[in-house]
């Protein structure tokens, strides 16, 4: 399938619209030598129908406009402004390097990437502010309406949101248009494994829109987050409802639902810390991982309805403690649980960053769930809000790393000096992370640095994780570098597996291990120089090989280790050390051995 006419025919055989539309421009490409490596969720992707799931689980409004779906694109040099045409069609929220996208272009640092879409505000929103919602894109954005700028973000992994009411036209069409920049590598900023030149564990740069983008009207007062805090030995939850300046002096109305069942109400001011009794809670937890619903109204001084929104929240607990032997483990509502999951990287061979469809999200957290797994560390990225709240309805805890940037450092090296730009960036896309996230019951661990990379300062970094998130764990370092300080001791071990000695104020845990390859024929990124810790030739082999780990873990588990990342969820690019093959077409290894061998060692009793 060499020419471009079957390269689009295989793309028609999944059912792929857009890139149809665009495919002989696309292949015309001459980097482009093969046919791409595509999942079975590229088939559902539709231009007209692109990830339709309203993107923010934890603070949803009756009231939307999706504006994924087909926009136009041009790439041109830096110091060039708005262009006035455009090269084509891109599908938002694919990124541009991506096949999904429709494009598959790199940028580079000494361009950028423009963004135009039309929409028409409906009748109904006529008397309403218009906010605009990215949930990411990277990296540096500005935003123009109607030709009027309305903003600039830096960030790649946090969401957004520009009020652009005062930018819009009366009636008819508006226009959106983004300009984009990217350095990857060759900047400091937080980017995770994304490199201009993908080899070993560095995968192709994403530069762009890259999850969902997305309208909604509002009042001059409005709910603009939530923060939710839950306390299961006082048997209560505490709420703050973040609100816009119109609001001040607004009161604020709580119910909490089991199900049908009101659980219990409340009533209080803007910005203040409502308290609500949580009696008989039901506790979250991956064996049982229980959501109560939350829904907060806000009402004005003549007591009017001018804002609600739906939540959710789960009542759990992470702290540690002393098991019967007096050794710190990791505690889970009040008791010692062994922590055993997967490294998570999060991309897809299509999308990139960006999953197919949210089926396809959800997919990877069933096969974690399906294989005996309960927890995931998201590796140096961030995911759409959607992928926690599949994490907390499936029940899969989650250790959610910061994206690595900047420069690298030894084992054995002091700690880097970033530049004030630098250290800046890493805060402020940190507090962002964090405050995005932090309502989720599935993040039980908050991971700044892995393996040096980037890694400045880290008891400082500690104590300001502790001041935005006092309720969870933090790992000072994964992999090596430690500080002997944060919750945990991480040491890293191919194919291992190994334990750090136990200490009494630290959980000892295994950050990384295994790391076991097979390259499974037609299921691989390239045919040929793929690459694991560990290669096998045939299914039973890895199997075997995997299970051979796990009786080495057992004794690990009865001196100390709290917890155990084996590497890794899917194959990414040229790694081939996945439990599934990239294209998610293939589990790799006998699933029921290696779920009864997880289960097994996840029940031991600590």
């Amino acid at each position: 399938m060499d020419s471009p006419m079957s390269r689009c025919d295989f793309l028609k055989a999944f059912g792929f619209a857009v890139v149809l539309m665009v495919c002989s421009a696309i292949w015309a490409e001459a980097e482009l030598a093969k046919r791409p490596l595509m999942t079975r969720w590229a088939g559902n992707v539709n231009a007209d129908k692109v990830h339709q799931a309203y993107p923010r689980p934890q603070m949803v409004r009756k009231n939307w406009m999706n504006l994924n779906g087909l926009w136009e694109y041009a790439i041109r040099p830096k110091e060039d402004h708005q262009p006035a045409t455009f090269d084509g069609q891109i599908l938002v929220p694919f990124p541009v390097e991506s096949v999904l996208s429709g494009v598959m272009k790199t940028v580079g640092e000494d361009k950028h990437l423009w963004y135009r879409h039309s929409f028409e505000v409906p009748a109904k929103w006529e008397c309403e502010r218009i906010l605009l919602h990215f949930g990411a894109v990277d990296w540096e954005t500005t935003v123009y309406v109607n030709g009027k700028q309305v903003g600039t973000h830096r960030g790649g992994y946090d969401s957004f949101t520009f009020d652009i009411t005062d930018a819009l036209r009366k009636k008819g069409q508006q226009e959106i248009v983004l300009s984009v920049w990217d350095p990857t590598d060759l900047g400091y900023q937080p980017r995770g494994k994304q490199v201009r030149k993908p080899e070993g564990i560095w995968y192709t740069s994403v530069t762009g829109i890259w999850q969902t983008v997305w309208l909604e009207p509002v009042s001059s007062g409005y709910i603009e987050s939530l923060r939710v805090v839950p306390d299961i030995d006082a048997e209560i939850v505490r709420v703050t409802a973040f609100c816009s300046d119109a609001a001040g002096g607004f009161s604020i109305e709580m119910g909490v639902k089991d199900g049908w069942f009101t659980k219990a109400k409340a009533v209080g001011k803007v910005e203040e810390e409502i308290i609500i009794p949580i009696k008989k809670t039901k506790l979250w937890s991956p064996d049982s991982p229980f959501l109560y619903d939350l829904k907060v109204v806000l009402k004005d001084s003549s007591g009017k309805k001018v804002d609600a929104v739906s939540s959710y929240f789960g009542m759990r607990k992470i702290s540690l403690g002393k098991d019967e032997a007096g050794i710190t483990r990791i505690f889970l509502n009040n008791k010692p649980l062994f922590m055993f999951g997967l490294l998570d990287q999060g991309w897809w061979p299509d999308g990139l960053y960006t999953a197919p469809t949210d089926k396809a999200l959800r997919y990877d957290i069933e096969v974690t769930k399906k294989l005996g797994f309960n927890v995931a560390r998201k590796h140096v990225k961030v995911e759409p809000a959607r992928w926690y709240y599949w994490c907390d309805k499936l029940g899969l805890m989650v250790w959610q790393d910061m994206p690595s940037g900047d420069r690298f450092i030894g084992k054995d090296d002091p700690d880097i000096h970033r530049s004030h730009e630098s250290a800046q960036q890493f805060e402020l896309e940190l507090k962002r992370i964090i405050g995005a996230l932090c309502n989720h019951p599935s993040i039980v661990m908050w991971v700044p640095f892995n393996e040096g990379w980037g890694q400045y300062k880290t008891e400082h970094i500690l104590e300001l994780i502790k001041q935005y998130d006092p309720t969870r764990l933090v790992n000072n370092a994964s992999g090596w570098a430690d500080r002997g300080a944060g919750d945990v001791h991480d040491i890293h071990s191919y194919p291992g597996p190994a334990s750090p000695p136990n200490e009494s104020g630290r959980a000892a845990v295994l950050g990384e291990f295994g790391g076991l390859g097979l390259p499974v024929k037609d299921h691989t990124w390239q045919d040929e120089k793929n690459w694991g810790y560990r290669s096998f030739e045939t299914r039973k082999e890895l199997t075997e090989a995997y299970l051979n780990l796990l009786d080495k873990l057992q004794p690990l588990i009865e001196r100390g280790l709290s917890a155990a990342i084996y590497t890794q969820t899917t194959d990414v690019e040229i790694e081939v050390n996945g439990m599934m093959t990239y294209d998610r077409a293939i589990i790799k290894m006998k699933p029921k051995r290696i779920a009864d061998a997880n289960r097994k060692i996840i029940s031991k009793r600590l």
